[in-house]
C-alpha cells in the first residue's frame, strides 16, 4: 500500500478511464471469490449436519469442531474479500469524480466549503470561492476537516513569495502520485472526518494532570491484591480479606475521582473516531519526498523518532480499553482492577508525552491535504502553468487568461497587463458582454497564484497582491443597509487594505452605480486616485461612459478597454474579446426590445 508509482501526467482522462476499467474488473473478481467462498461455507454447513447425525450414532463429537473452525476462518476470509471489493468500488467512484471534473460535470459532487463563506471578506463571495460550483468544490479532495480548513485559509489570504514557491515545488512532486491520492481517499471507510481533530488538538495542548509517582504502583498493587484475595476466597480462605482489599482499593481510587472524571470527560469527545487520522498519517509516513517543503512536513510528524500514526493508534486503543468498563460482563472485573483509574493514568501519560505534538501533526496533515488538492487539480489540468513570481515591482501580466470555473468550450481567453503604466483599466461595454467575468477571472487567478497553485492562463507574471473586490454587493434588509451603503463600506475596506504591506489589486464592478451620474463621476475619480496613490492597481467596469474620462485624466496610469456586441437576427451576440478604447454603443434598448418590451 505504501508503494506509489509515477503515472503519465499528459493524459489524465485516459489514466482515469484505464483505472476505472481495472478497478471494476478487480471488484468483479472479488465478488466471484466471495461467492466461491460462500459456496464452500454452505458445503461445510452440510458436512456439519451430517457429522451431527453421525455423532448421534457413535461418532466422536470432536469431529464437529473441524468444519466449524474452517467455517469461521472462511468467514474472516469473506470479510476481507468484501472489504477489498468495496475499496475497488470506492476507487471507481473516485476516478469517476475525476472524469466529471475533466468533463465539467463536477458541480454538486464535492465539498462546497460553504461553512467558510464570509460576506464581510474582501473577495470571497465576489470570486465564488465557496459554495455550490465554487473554486473550493473544484479543488478540494481533502478527507479531514483540518485539510479543508487549510485549503480555505490558503484561498482567503495570499502567501509570501517564498512560501508560494515552496508550495509549487511540493505540488509538482505530488502531481504524478495518483496511487497516493487513491490510497488516501480509500482509507477509513465509513469513518467520519468532522471536527474531532480540532478538539483533539485543544485537548492535547491542555495542562496534563500531574500524576503522583505512587499512583500507578499502588493502583496495580491494590488490583493484584483484590484478585489474589478473590482467588483465595474460592479456595476456602475467609472472604473478609477480599472485602477488605476491595474497600481499600476503591477508597484509593475514590481519592482520584475528580482527576479521573476530568480525564474521561476530556478525551470522550476529541478522542473518538481517531482511526482515519491514524491511517492517513500512517500512509504519509510510508512516502518518501524530495522537495524541501514536503521533507519538512514529513519531519514534523515524528516525536522522539516515533511515528504519529502508531502513537494515535495507541491512544485509540487506550480509549477502547476505557470504554470496555461499560461491558456488562467485564464491569465487575473493571471494578476489581480499578480500571478507570488505570486507563486515566495511561491516557494522561500519553498526553504528557505526545499531546503537545498533536497540533503540529494536524497542521502537517492539513498542509499535505491542501497540497494534494492542488496537485490533483494540476494533474487534471496539465495545460495550466504555475505563475512566475516577482518581488521588485507591482505587476499583473497575464496572457491567455481564462476563468477556471467556466467550461473550456465557453472560456474565451484575454490578455491583460496592470503595472505602472497602466495601473488601472476602465472597462466599458454593454450588458452581459463579459465585464464582470473579466474581473472575476483576474481575481480568481490571483487567488490561485498566491495560494501556490497553477493558473488558468497561457502565462502569468505576478507580484504579491492583496485582492479587494466589489462585484457581488447586495443590500441587507436585516442590517437596514442599502446597496449603495454596502458598496461604499466595501470600498472603505479596500482602501484600508492599501495600508498593509502587500499592494492591492482592486476589482470594482459598476462603481457607485447607486447614485447620480455627477456624484458618481466625482466619487469614482476620487476613489481611484486615492487607490493609485497608495500603490494599488486594478480594474473598474462601467456602463456610464462619462467614467471613461477618468482614464484620460489619469493617463498614462489609466487606460480604457471595452467589450463589443452586435445584433443578429434579433439576438444579441457577444465575442467576449477585450479591445482597447471606449465602447461606442449600448445594447440596453436592443435587449429590452428583444424580449418584447415596447421601447
Amino acid at each position: 500500500m505504501c508503494a506509489a508509482k509515477v503515472v503519465d501526467e499528459t493524459a489524465p482522462q485516459n489514466e482515469y478511464e484505464r483505472r476505472i476499467t481495472l478497478r471494476r474488473a478487480e471488484a468483479t473478481s472479488h465478488m466471484q471469490k466471495f461467492r466461491n467462498v460462500g459456496f464452500v461455507r454452505l458445503a461445510l454447513i452440510a458436512v456439519e449436519l451430517v457429522l451431527i447425525w453421525l455423532a448421534f450414532n457413535g461418532l466422536s463429537p470432536w469431529f464437529l469442531a473441524i468444519p466449524a473452525a474452517i467455517f469461521f476462518v472462511l468467514g474472516n476470509v469473506q470479510a476481507r474479500i468484501s472489504e477489498s471489493r468495496r475499496r475497488c468500488e470506492r476507487a471507481v467512484v473516485f476516478y469517476e469524480q475525476g472524469l466529471a471534473r475533466l468533463d465539467d460535470r463536477w458541480i454538486g459532487t464535492g465539498s462546497s466549503g460553504s461553512r467558510f463563506s464570509d460576506g464581510t471578506h474582501a473577495y470571497a463571495e465576489d470570486l465564488d470561492l465557496f459554495g455550490n460550483g465554487s473554486l473550493f468544490e473544484l479543488l478540494s479532495t481533502a478527507r479531514t476537516y483540518v485539510g479543508e480548513e487549510t485549503l480555505a485559509h490558503w484561498l482567503l489570504a495570499p502567501a509570501e513569495i517564498e512560501v508560494v514557491r515552496a508550495r509549487q515545488e511540493a505540488i509538482v512532486e505530488l502531481r504524478p502520485k495518483l496511487d497516493l491520492r487513491e490510497d488516501l481517499v480509500l482509507l477509513g471507510e465509513g469513518v467520519p472526518s468532522g471536527q474531532t481533530a480540532q478538539g483533539l488538538a485543544r485537548w492535547g495542548a491542555e495542562q496534563p494532570w500531574s500524576i503522583p509517582p505512587y499512583a500507578r504502583p499502588l493502583a496495580i498493587g491494590f488490583a493484584v491484591l483484590a484478585i489474589l484475595t478473590l482467588v483465595l476466597w474460592f479456595f476456602g480462605i475467609s472472604g473478609i480479606y477480599f472485602v477488605l482489599a476491595l474497600v481499600i482499593g476503591q477508597t484509593f481510587a475514590f481519592s482520584f475521582r475528580n482527576q479521573v472524571a476530568h480525564v474521561i470527560s476530556g478525551v470522550d469527545g476529541p478522542g473518538r473516531n481517531l482511526s482515519l487520522l491514524s491511517q492517513m498519517l500512517g500512509r504519509l509516513e510510508c512516502e518518501q519526498f524530495s522537495s524541501p517543503h514536503l521533507v519538512e512536513l514529513r519531519r514534523a510528524l515524528d516525536v522522539d523518532g516515533l511515528s504519529p500514526s502508531s502513537q494515535i493508534a495507541r491512544l485509540n486503543r487506550l480509549i477502547e480499553l476505557l470504554d470496555s468498563r461499560r461491558n456488562m460482563i467485564f464491569a465487575p472485573f473493571a471494578a476489581l482492577l480499578l480500571w478507570p483509574l488505570q486507563c486515566a493514568i495511561s491516557i494522561e501519560r500519553w498526553r504528557q508525552h505526545s499531546g503537545p505534538a498533536v497540533e503540529r501533526w494536524l497542521a502537517a496533515l492539513g498542509e499535505f491535504e491542501a497540497l494534494n488538492s492542488f496537485a490533483s487539480y494540476s494533474y487534471e489540468h496539465p495545460e495550466d502553468p504555475f505563475p512566475e513570481l516577482v518581488k521588485n515591482r507591482t505587476v499583473f501580466d497575464g496572457k491567455g487568461l481564462g476563468h477556471p470555473l467556466i467550461p473550456a468550450d465557453r472560456n474565451v481567453r484575454s490578455d491583460l497587463v496592470l503595472s505602472d503604466e497602466p495601473s488601472v483599466l476602465i472597462v466599458s461595454g454593454s450588458n452581459m458582454s463579459g465585464k464582470s467575468t473579466l474581473l472575476r477571472t483576474v481575481g480568481i487567478n490571483t487567488v490561485l497564484a498566491l495560494a501556490g497553485g497553477p493558473v488558468r492562463a497561457h502565462s502569468l507574471l505576478i507580484s504579491p497582491l492583496q485582492v479587494g473586490a466589489s462585484i457581488r454587493i447586495q443590500d441587507s434588509l436585516q442590517a437596514g443597509a442599502s446597496r449603495f451603503y454596502a458598496e461604499i463600506t466595501r470600498l472603505r475596506q479596500i482602501v484600508e487594505l492599501t495600508k498593509g504591506p502587500v499592494p492591492v489589486i482592486f476589482l470594482l464592478d459598476e462603481i457607485l452605480h447607486g447614485t447620480n451620474s455627477h456624484d458618481r463621476q466625482i466619487g469614482a475619480e476620487g476613489v481611484v486616485r486615492g487607490l493609485l496613490e497608495r500603490g494599488a492597481i486594478g480594474l473598474i467596469t462601467t456602463h456610464d461612459l462619462a467614467l471613461a474620462r477618468i482614464a484620460e485624466e489619469l493617463s498614462p496610469r489609466g487606460a480604457n478597454v471595452h467589450f463589443e456586441d452586435h445584433l443578429e437576427n434579433g439576438q444579441m451576440k457577444f465575442d467576449y474579446q477585450l479591445r482597447e478604447g471606449v465602447v461606442k454603443r449600448s445594447n440596453a434598448l436592443e435587449l429590452m426590445r428583444s424580449i418584447g418590451l415596447e421601447v
